[in-house]
């Protein structure tokens, strides 16, 4: 069965052959014709040089502060979105100051579609913090446009970058995130001083303002020329100070400046696509949303630009600014469109939410796993686990803790098959004894081996993939909790291949003649029976104060009915009311049903305690715990 485990895991490739063939040869002439572009600026204007130096210089700071700020908002940040997303003016006040604070509206819209993807806060909550992070972005606009066109910023730059190349060298995390946020700020500072003096520069050369559009031909061409600049820098505040400049140095005209500003904010949606290009469903909702604020925010810009060009300059007389400072009036602006934005969607982001959630539906994991109307033949693969959750371990140890409960799910499901029950049955079922012995489930069309691989192998494999590429990012405390949360998926998948041991032998005697063997198969299936309803109830309850009492006692249990189960066989045997073959088939099995329920008590109690103080007691040691399939 490995082979076609392989082929499914490639043919369920969301990418299809067509659409990677088009993506590579895009690339390969998009890239091409802009270095050849970029090479002749060069050849024909120094100044030219100089500028985009500066955009990339500007870049350069944004990655340094993101990483800065990664070190020290890491699990902060992620604990406080958790806790204040509850309400929608919370989403929307916690996007607004992050990202004013953090000046990195892509870093936070990573974070929220980590999240998002990871099932760890709601679609209406992503959608707020998105409208307030493209709030929040206009800080940086404001401080670039109050003080970094009036001053060199140069001067201020130069000691910037040797403290924090000095500070990040440190082995310290603290001093090391201080360097990098004192690395990019010097280097902002730095790219913006280049970008004004390559424009000042251009005023010897050429005058770019003598190509300025007027009408509506000059509002297409530049608000195309804002999405083309961000999406090629992804950065709305490079696009923002490449406008600034241009405005201070006379190249760029008031009016052609506004629809640039319009463009950026359209084109910094691309942060959000490719964030959700690795997520999941959920991730590709928000980024959706983000589109729609974005281009409708600039539809209404467009439309409405003469009036808000007079509520600018009324605003602006209001606050003292003067009639031809237009860096700050284009701040101003910039801020206004995104509040008139927020003002139309709020009223209908019910309706929005309800219709979003109608998008990118996967069918197949909008009910529980039902074996025994199995219809898709495709892999099970990791839900919450995405390349965008990878980017912060403490989102990413969340995604992992739900995507093991994903793991015992199909876990139960797949044990309940192995014993002719099913899980709804289960998990409705009052009387478990009853369950057991008037009902046997006949339609058995799938083989354990064949649910194994294609509702757990590929889950466990994720998890044990991205479990790798997290573990050495996570302090000791977390590093210990993500150990547990893999011993436990391990003892999950132990449980089903005890299980699978016994599949033959108890459809065969369940059917059998022999009134004993009938009997003592649905103890068999009793005995897991109870595990997997104790474990389902405690997972819910979550009553960590009886957790270890619980199981402890369960194992004690297992242990006297093993005992019994030995006891009961000699009686059979010497009673000639089983046969020998019977018997071993009876005490093999017995063995493996014992195995099972201790791997899925102890998988359980991990699960359930790995974020308590008596989960350091537990032995986590994979070296050390037995491996019953090597016992025998």
């Amino acid at each position: 069965m490995s082979e076609p485990d392989c082929q499914s895991i490639k043919n369920s490739n969301p990418v299809s052959h067509q659409d990677s063939l088009m993506t590579n040869m895009s690339g390969r002439f998009f890239l091409p014709t802009v270095l050849l572009l970029l090479t002749y600026g060069f050849w024909v204007s120094p100044e030219l040089q100089v500028i985009t130096a500066g955009v990339v210089i500007f870049l350069l700071g944004m990655v340094y502060l993101e990483k800065g700020f990664k070190v020290f908002t890491g699990g902060f940040l992620e604990a406080l979105l958790q806790k204040t997303t509850d309400r929608l003016w919370k989403s929307l006040t916690f996007g607004i100051t992050t990202t004013a604070v953090l000046q990195s509206s892509s870093l936070v819209s990573v974070i929220i579609i980590s999240f998002l993807s990871a099932g760890l806060i709601g679609l209406t909550a992503g959608v707020g913090i998105i409208f307030g992070a493209n709030l929040g972005s206009t800080l940086g606009a404001w401080l670039v446009a109050i003080y970094g066109m009036k001053i060199k910023l140069a001067s201020y730059a130069m000691p910037l970058l040797v403290f924090g190349l000095i500070l990040r060298t440190r082995q310290e995390k603290n001093f090391s995130g201080l360097g990098y946020i004192l690395l990019g700020i010097g280097f902002l500072f730095l790219g913006v001083d280049y970008m004004k003096e390559g424009f000042e520069a251009f005023q010897n050369v050429i005058d770019f303002s003598s190509f300025s559009m007027e009408g509506w031909r000059g509002i297409v061409v530049y608000i195309l020329f804002g999405m083309l600049a961000t999406i090629i820098m992804q950065s709305t505040n490079a696009t923002m100070i490449l406008a600034f400049s241009a405005l201070v140095a006379g190249q760029l005209t008031y009016d052609n400046a506004l629809c640039l500003v319009i463009g950026s904010n359209v084109g910094t949606t691309i942060t959000a696509v490719l964030g959700a290009v690795g997520g999941n469903a959920a991730g590709k909702r928000l980024a959706v949303a983000h589109i729609i604020f974005n281009v409708l925010t600039a539809a209404l810009a467009i439309l409405l630009l003469p009036q808000l060009k007079v509520l600018v300059d009324i605003i602006a007389q209001w606050l003292l600014i003067n009639e031809d400072d237009y860096t700050l009036k284009l701040a101003l602006f910039h801020t206004i469109f995104n509040v008139l934005g927020i003002l139309v969607l709020l009223p209908f982001i019910k309706l929005l939410i309800r219709w979003l959630e109608t998008l990118f539906v996967d069918p197949a994991r909008q009910c529980h796993l039902n074996l025994a109307n199995e219809e898709y033949a495709e892999i099970d693969r990791a839900r919450y686990l995405t390349p965008a959750v990878l980017s912060y371990p403490d989102t990413a140890l969340r995604a992992l803790t739900k995507e093991c409960d994903h793991l015992y799910r199909n876990t139960l499901e797949l044990i309940c098959y192995g014993i002719y029950l099913s899980g709804d049955r289960l998990r409705e079922a009052d009387n478990l004894t009853e369950l057991v012995n008037n009902w046997v489930r006949d339609e058995q069309p799938w083989t354990i081996k064949e649910l194994y691989i294609r509702h757990i192998k590929g889950v466990y494999a994720d998890i044990i993939h991205y479990s790798g590429a997290i573990e050495g990012n996570l302090p000791r405390q977390q590093a210990q909790e993500l150990f547990g949360l893999k011993v436990a998926c391990r003892d999950f998948v132990r449980a089903i291949k005890n299980v699978k041991h016994i599949y033959k032998n108890m459809g065969l005697y369940l059917h059998s003649d022999n009134e004993q063997m009938r009997h003592q198969y649905n103890q068999l299936r009793l005995c897991l029976a109870s595990v997997l309803k104790l474990v389902d109830l405690l997972g819910v309850r979550r009553n960590y104060d009886h957790i270890r009492q619980h199981a402890e006692q369960l194992k004690q249990e297992l242990r006297e009915q093993d005992e019994q189960m030995h006891k009961t066989l000699n009686e059979l045997i010497r009673s000639n009311q089983v046969d020998s073959f019977m018997a071993s088939s009876l005490m093999n099995d017995s063995a493996h049903v014992h195995d099972a329920c201790t791997n899925l008590i102890d998988g359980a109690v991990i699960m359930l305690t790995r974020d308590r103080e008596e989960y350091r007691e537990i032995d986590l040691n994979f070296d050390t715990r037995p491996n019953p399939d090597k016992s025998r």
